[in-house]
């Protein structure tokens, strides 16, 4: 079933000029983004993609309770399918091709995004939802740095028949070693994914890895040599891979603000650069979304669209909740990020060897990670509301909190 698109340019019925949002990166968390915000009426939306076409990358993508819980209410029922989040989106919204270079924010009078091809683009605000290596984030924090972790993560997926008469468990699992892991899963529409990798000192100049490109394709050798001592099962799978892909692991400290010149706010990996860790890049990408959608639609209700697009103050209030609602989460997740990144550094270094039970120990002592894959954005976000008081003023002069 079609489904129907509102208008993306004026109000069919009194010709108001709707509230233009320019998204930037059209991954996971720009369409979502763009998803969430056509749900308002008074929006419309134009994503600017660097690629110059959509493909699969030869790598799957976990979605925890958390984040499938803010899909289903944003009406993403087909979301396990395929091509779910482009099904949700027009296409004629998207322009692919279009690398983003720098980014003028001007408070009283929108921005203006310019991309590589020397051509520009205006909106009234801009969201950065274009990854860990966000150029709209460079653009605005040009000190914020990215380290490699020394982890690299071996990714591949491939039809489900390639496994032939292999025995092993049905559901995902998780192998656990000394000095690496070993995920497993079935994917949908016949598919399944096998994922390895290895950690190393990232100080170490001929460290394993450090040259690994994002999506690089790697030795399916190199991948066996990995597992060689591992439970045949595991040699069962990497036998059926029929390609592996690197995907070298980075991360970035905590960033003070998310929002700039109240024209700009950023989502995903271009907010958080948590570096994949749990899994629940994905997911914190669709509750992002859900948290600015909530946060827009609370300051600007649809009801009042008509009259004239949001003013600067509440712009600044929509980036204000939207923030409040998702920093202290995703803030908690980067420490526990980094505390691990450091344990992981001075395990390599001391060299020690890791005893069967000492295995054991730690397996066992690892952290619930239930409160990331359970959190609750729409709690979270009704909470900060109690907070600061319901606005009961939606113009300027700047109303009480």
């Amino acid at each position: 079933m079609s489904r129907k698109f509102p208008d993306t340019l004026t109000d069919g019925s009194s010709g108001t000029p709707k509230f233009q949002v320019a998204i930037v990166g059209g991954g996971i968390s720009g369409l979502v983004t763009a998803i969430a915000l056509l749900k308002h009426p008074g929006v419309s939306i134009q994503i600017y993609e660097r690629a110059k076409e959509f493909k699969e990358i030869g790598a799957s993508i976990g979605l925890g309770p958390n984040g499938l819980r803010s899909l289903e209410k944003l009406g993403v029922e087909n979301a396990l399918s395929g091509d779910a989040l482009l099904d949700n989106v027009p296409r004629d919204i998207i322009h692919l091709g279009k690398e983003t270079i720098d980014i003028e924010a001007n408070g009283n009078d929108g921005v203006i995004i310019h991309f590589k091809d020397s051509t520009s683009k205006k909106a009234d605000i801009c969201i950065g939802a274009d990854g860990i290596h966000s150029n709209v984030r460079k653009t605005f924090v040009p000190t914020h740095t990215l380290h490699w972790t020394g982890w690299v993560a071996l990714r591949a997926t491939f039809e489900a028949s390639r496994l032939n008469d292999l025995d092993f468990p049905q559901d995902a699992a998780h192998w656990i070693g000394h000095d690496r892991n070993f995920f497993h899963s079935h994917l949908g529409k016949g598919l399944f994914t096998a994922v390895g990798g290895f950690h190393v000192d990232p100080s170490s100049p001929n460290a394993p890895g450090r040259d690994a490109k994002w999506n690089g394709l790697g030795s399916l050798e190199q991948f066996k040599e990995f597992y060689k001592d591992w439970n045949p099962t595991i040699m069962g799978f990497i036998e059926a891979c029929p390609s592996i892909r690197l995907f070298p692991n980075f991360a970035g400290s905590a960033l003070e603000r998310w929002s700039f010149n109240d024209r700009v706010t950023l989502v995903g990996d271009a907010a958080h650069t948590h570096g994949g860790a749990f899994a629940a890049g994905g997911s914190l990408a669709i509750d992002d979304a859900y948290a600015l959608y909530l946060a827009l639609n609370h300051v600007w209700p649809a009801s009042t669209y008509r009259t004239e697009k949001p003013t600067k103050y509440q712009i600044s209030e929509i980036f204000r909740i939207y923030e409040a609602t998702r920093k202290p989460h995703i803030n908690k997740i980067l420490g526990v990020v980094h505390k691990a990144i450091a344990g992981q550094k001075a395990d390599v270094k001391t060299g020690e060897t890791e005893t069967e039970e000492q295995l054991r120990q730690r397996v066992l002592q690892r952290m619930d990670p239930e409160w990331i894959s359970e959190h609750d954005v729409e709690a979270a976000f009704q909470e900060i509301i109690g907070k600061i008081g319901v606005i009961q003023e939606l113009h300027e002069p700047r109303h009480r909190l």
